[in-house]
């Protein structure tokens, strides 16, 4: 039985990891920032990741929408928080810098977007929950939502996590 001191500890960690999460998330990776992508909850280990629609972002100018390579990156990157959040559970025992660590070494496999509807909306909201994750391999399921609640994108990605 867990005592509560060493409850206590565990619940530290894991917030010292989500916030370590949010950092790398937000500051160390240009590419999420030039997206506007923001982490919204990391709670269950299913990520919700949203982000403004801009001009930047257009695909197709006569109709305003949502280009379909932002459309995959977001739910890549969704995917790939997915399977760190799977490989975060099964070290929690480790210390910070070696469940960071990790981080580094994913890499996405290979990802599958099916495109649903035009991208239209003022904002966009991915989420994503683990199919499984092994040794070495972690499957994810990701959805993409725009404001009023339509599924845009579906995806699903292998991600290596070893």
């Amino acid at each position: 039985m867990t005592s509560r001191k060493e409850g206590a500890a565990d619940a530290e960690r894991e917030t010292e990891m989500l916030d370590a999460i949010h950092e790398i998330f937000s500051a160390r990776i240009p590419f999420n920032r030039v997206l506007g992508l923001e982490i919204v909850s990391l709670a269950d280990a299913r990520p919700v990741v949203r982000f403004a629609m801009r001009e930047e972002l257009v695909g197709n100018f006569m109709r305003g929408i949502l280009h379909g390579g932002v459309i995959s990156s977001a739910l890549d990157v969704t995917g790939g928080l997915v399977a760190f959040l799977g490989i975060l559970h099964r070290s929690r025992h480790e210390a910070l810098e070696t469940r960071i660590a990790r981080f580094g070494r994913i890499s996405t496999i290979d990802m599958r977007i099916d495109y649903l509807r035009p991208g239209l909306g003022a904002r966009f909201e991915a989420t994503g929950y683990a199919l499984r994750t092994g040794n070495k391999v972690a499957v994810t399921r990701m959805e993409l939502r725009n404001d009023g609640g339509e599924l845009v994108a579906v995806g699903t990605g292998a991600y290596t996590v070893a």
